[in-house]
Formats: C-alpha cells, sequence, structure tokens
C-alpha cells in the first residue's frame, strides 16, 4: 500500500542565521518607518511569516530585536568605511573616502541610518548605550585614521579632532535629509572644505618640526 505524499511547498527552508537575517531587516524597516514606540513586534511576526512567541524565541524581546538590529548597522558602517580607507594613498585622500563612505551608508542603507540617528524615538539606558557604542565606533575608527596621517601628534588632540569630525558628519547628515539634491560626493566636498585646511596645517607643522630638529642636529 501506497503511502500518500505530502504536496510540497516548494520552498526552501531556512536555516536559522537565514530566518534572523530576515527578521533582522524586516524589524530593521519597521522600526525606521514607524518608530520604536509605534512598531509591533504582532506586526513583524506576520511579515516575516513567524508567530509571535517564535519571534520572542529568536530576540528574547522588542529592546532585544533593536539592540540586534543597531548591532548590524554598527557592524557594516564599520565595514564600509573600513573598506573605503583601505585604498586611500595618501592622508587627504584618506579622510575623503572616509567621509564619503559615511554619507553613502547613510544614502544606500537608509534604513539602517534611521536606526542609528533617531535616538529620540529609543527608550531605555541599554539601548541609547548601543547607540553610543555606534559613535564610538567611529570616533575611534577616525581616530585611528588621523593617528596614521599624523603620528607625531599628541593623542588627546587627535581624539579631540576625531570627535569634531564625527559630531560634523552627524549634523552634515541630519542637514542632507531636508536637502535630497546634496549628493553624498558634495557634502563630502563641503565637509572636506571645513576640516582638511585645518589639518594640512597641521601636517605641515610636525614636517617642518621634523626638518628643524635634524638641521640642528
Amino acid at each position: 500500500m501506497e503511502t500518500a505524499q505530502q504536496p510540497s511547498s516548494g520552498r526552501k527552508r531556512m536555516s536559522r542565521a537565514e530566518r534572523e537575517q530576515q527578521i533582522l531587516r524586516t524589524a530593521e524597516e519597521v522600526f525606521a518607518t514607524r518608530g520604536y514606540q509605534a512598531a509591533s513586534m504582532d506586526d513583524i511576526a506576520q511579515r516575516v511569516g513567524l508567530s509571535k512567541p517564535m519571534l520572542y524565541e529568536y530576540f528574547g524581546s522588542k529592546d532585544g530585536l533593536l539592540l540586534a538590529c543597531l548591532e548590524r548597522a554598527k557592524r557594516e558602517l564599520l565595514e564600509c568605511t573600513s573598506a573605503a580607507a583601505a585604498g586611500a594613498s595618501d592622508p587627504e585622500q584618506l579622510l575623503h573616502d572616509g567621509l564619503l563612505a559615511f554619507f553613502r551608508f547613510g544614502e544606500e542603507h537608509a534604513r539602517s541610518w534611521a536606526l542609528l540617528r533617531n535616538e529620540s524615538a529609543v527608550p531605555g539606558t541599554g539601548l541609547d548605550t548601543e547607540l553610543e557604542a555606534v559613535r564610538r565606533q567611529q570616533v575611534d575608527f577616525t581616530a585611528n585614521m588621523l593617528r596614521s596621517s599624523l603620528p607625531a601628534t599628541e593623542e588627546s588632540r587627535l581624539e579631540a579632532f576625531a570627535e569634531a569630525i564625527i559630531g560634523a558628519c552627524e549634523r552634515m547628515a541630519l542637514w542632507r535629509e531636508s536637502r535630497p539634491e546634496v549628493t553624498p560626493e558634495k557634502v563630502t566636498e563641503h565637509l572636506m572644505a571645513l576640516i582638511w585646511p585645518s589639518l594640512s596645517g597641521e601636517l605641515g607643522q610636525k614636517s617642518e618640526s621634523t626638518s628643524n630638529s635634524h638641521d640642528q642636529a
């Protein structure tokens, strides 16, 4: 006697890792468009085709899901800025390409950027801490870029420069939101016009100081 065969849906069963990425993509969109408070776990579960209890099994809570989204966005931002800076041949290009990657990330990953910049929608110390960790990551990355270009500059000065650059990037990114005609290339040009003269002067001063030391020797 033949056993009845179950009809095949034709769908490939997702691995846990694939399902997690699907949930994160969907949750990122919901959080970014509706805001954290208005976002519903029921809606997210329905969109990905899971039960609400199963969604909680993956991420524990709504806070846990948002934290996972922020961690993913933080990782992607660091990856794209690091990749851009890796091909630079001189300090000016290093700064330019790092800034350009930051602004392109905001444009090409609009949902991730909406999560990272919309701090007012995020309650709770743990979430605030994660948002600050994203900022800290980019400050440290920028300080490392400057450190390689300005090895003779004192550490506290490098840190101050990095904090100022990231603060300026955040404000310029917000400024662009109401000016869609301003491209990532154009906003990078604006910021380079502000920052690079000071840094190039710093480079010149250090070079002159080193030259004078060699002459005196």
